[in-house]
């Protein structure tokens, strides 16, 4: 058990914190798979699990924006409107 718990820091250590978001997004779903209890059918079960990869994919691409396009293009017609 300690063994496996070191090479499990060693990960983490060589490979930021993005070496530990599939285990973060596997802790969500059971979380919430253990609030639900009993799924009718298996369909329920997946939609529940695709729409936790969608948000958290979806937040993920709003992190790593670097730049916004919008607020270089106003920067751009300001700096236009300023030299006519």
């Amino acid at each position: 058990m300690l063994t496996n718990r070191s090479t499990k820091l060693r990960v983490r250590k060589g490979y930021g914190p993005e070496a530990d978001m599939p285990e973060r997004l596997n802790e969500e779903i059971r979380r919430r798979t253990y609030v639900v209890r009993i799924f009718p059918n298996a369909e329920s079960c997946l939609r529940l699990v695709r729409a936790l990869t969608v948000e958290r994919h979806e937040a993920w691409l709003e992190d790593h924006r670097y730049l916004n396009m919008d607020l270089l293009k106003e920067h751009k017609e300001e700096a236009l409107r300023q030299a006519a």
